[in-house]
């Protein structure tokens, strides 16, 4: 073999061996995306953005209470992001960190430390949560929190 096929050879070689842990992580991947497109709507204050990260029926386990979501009308209409930021002072929140604990092709369960932050960027608190997210008729969201976040 011509030592000028040898890079091209190590490139195949290489790429058949890496499909599989692309195939592997596909699920933690996409259930990275989904916290992602989560933050941001958050942070952007855009209740029907955040809504359209869940899978509903959509439950939250906080404070001693399971509160449900129905539907994304259901979801928008019963979170108020002026009253969180007044009630907490809170003007934007941020991961910490992000572990897949459990992982299938189709249900993702990661555990997350997210922190809040004030308008002076001063930390106000920092919880654990689990977030479970599923793959759906093809759509990857969240299906359920559970958060020792008020």
């Amino acid at each position: 073999m011509r030592v000028a096929h040898c890079p091209l050879l190590v490139f195949l070689v290489l790429s058949v061996l890496a499909a599989p842990a692309r195939a592997q992580f596909a699920a933690e991947n996409a259930a990275m995306g989904v916290l992602d497109d989560f933050m941001t709507a958050f942070n952007a204050k855009d209740d029907g953005a955040m809504c359209r990260t869940f899978h509903f029926p959509h439950l939250r386990f906080a404070s001693g209470a399971i509160r449900s979501y129905e539907s994304h009308a259901d979801c928008v209409a019963q979170f108020d992001f002026a009253r969180f930021a007044e009630r907490t002072g809170w003007a934007r929140s941020d991961w910490d960190r992000r572990t897949v604990v459990q992982a299938s092709p189709d249900k993702v369960h990661v555990a997350v430390i997210f922190s809040r932050y004030d308008a002076d960027d001063e930390r106000l608190s920092q919880f654990d949560s689990l977030y479970i997210i599923e793959r759906i008729d093809g759509r990857w969201a969240i299906r359920s929190r559970s958060s020792f976040a008020p």
